[in-house]
């Protein structure tokens, strides 16, 4: 069985997320803060994605955002923009 994901975040970085959501004007990082907010709040990454974001996501979506701020904080947030393969010039 797959263990369920945490996010425990120290007061400084609650903060930083809390501000970057409330004060940047790129929409993806604030909703991807938005989610890490709640996930460190104590809902699960699933219910986050299907019911705590204006529209729902796959989870399999806030389980990168998760490892994009493991690995990098706020700057992974930033840094990857949505779109992937599309974004990309041929």
């Amino acid at each position: 069985m797959a263990r369920r994901r945490v996010l425990t975040l120290r007061p400084e970085q609650q903060h930083a997320l809390t501000t970057l959501r409330d004060h940047t004007k790129y929409e993806y990082v604030r909703e991807r803060c938005a989610a890490l907010l709640k996930i460190a709040s104590g809902r699960s990454p699933h219910w986050v994605a299907r019911h705590g974001l204006l529209k729902p996501r796959d989870p399999d979506t806030l389980y990168s955002w998760l490892d994009l701020y493991a690995a990098a904080g706020t700057a992974g947030l930033q840094d990857h923009r949505p779109g992937g393969q599309r974004r990309r010039p041929l």
